[in-house]
């Protein structure tokens, strides 16, 4: 780790809990009660890692993501009350890379800061493209096209997933391979997470994501990916 955990939370109690805790482990803290100080914070400090609340005054805690993902790829661990999927969903899709529900195990939320401080991007066996019907994955540049030609903006995390499945055409991949994968080996597994963020997936790369024929599940096993036929 080379930069502090900064704690975005306008409420002080939550504050001064997480960063007694963090600073006991080990890790340097920084801490912000807004989010307009909290992208400030991070321009000067450089965090590795964000643990950000959504409720805050001012720019709130998707605003804060979105604004950041503009020019950063910092790992960004939501530390929220509100456990409704809609939120889940919002939070994910603008760039957080994972979410906490409150209240939270202090044991629970330093295993996932480890591993997401620990998970490192996918090094690629082969930088060459993964072809499909309806998009291509270029790994060398980490980006992806649609058919059409047009971009498909994926975040990080549907990036490594994407790309890990493409890289096993026609092989089905485990929850915990997956999550072995993508987080490393002491993230703890949560499906649920894992739907949205394939959810996400096949709304920006499946022609019909209701009929997905790329990305498909094995109901309570895992994944596949079938590039399908070119014409």
């Amino acid at each position: 780790m080379t930069g502090p955990v900064l704690i975005i939370d306008d409420e002080p109690p939550i504050r001064r809990a997480l960063a007694l805790n963090l600073a006991t482990r080990g890790y340097t803290v920084v801490q912000a009660d807004s989010g307009e100080a909290g992208i400030r914070a991070v321009a000067v400090e450089h965090p590795s890692c964000i643990l950000l609340d959504l409720g805050l005054p001012g720019i709130d805690g998707i605003g804060v993501i979105e604004a950041l993902r503009g020019w950063t790829d910092v790992p960004i661990i939501v530390l929220t009350a509100r456990d409704d999927e809609t939120s889940k969903v919002r939070a994910l899709d603008a760039g957080a890379d994972d979410y906490v529900t409150k209240p939270f195990g202090m044991g629970e939320l330093i295993a996932r800061l480890r591993a997401t401080l620990r998970r490192v991007p996918i090094a690629p066996t082969d930088e060459g493209a993964i072809e499909a019907d309806a998009f291509r994955l270029d790994q060398a540049a980490h980006r992806a096209f649609l058919a059409d030609g047009s971009e498909a903006r994926l975040t990080r995390i549907e990036w490594e997933i994407a790309a890990f499945l493409g890289r096993h055409p026609g092989k089905l991949v485990t929850h915990r391979q997956l999550v072995t994968a993508v987080w490393g080996p002491d993230y703890k597994s949560d499906p649920a997470l894992l739907r949205v963020h394939m959810a996400h997936i096949r709304k920006k790369l499946e022609r019909d994501p209701s009929h997905p024929v790329h990305f498909l599940t094995d109901s309570g096993v895992g994944y596949r990916f079938e590039p399908g036929t070119r014409a």
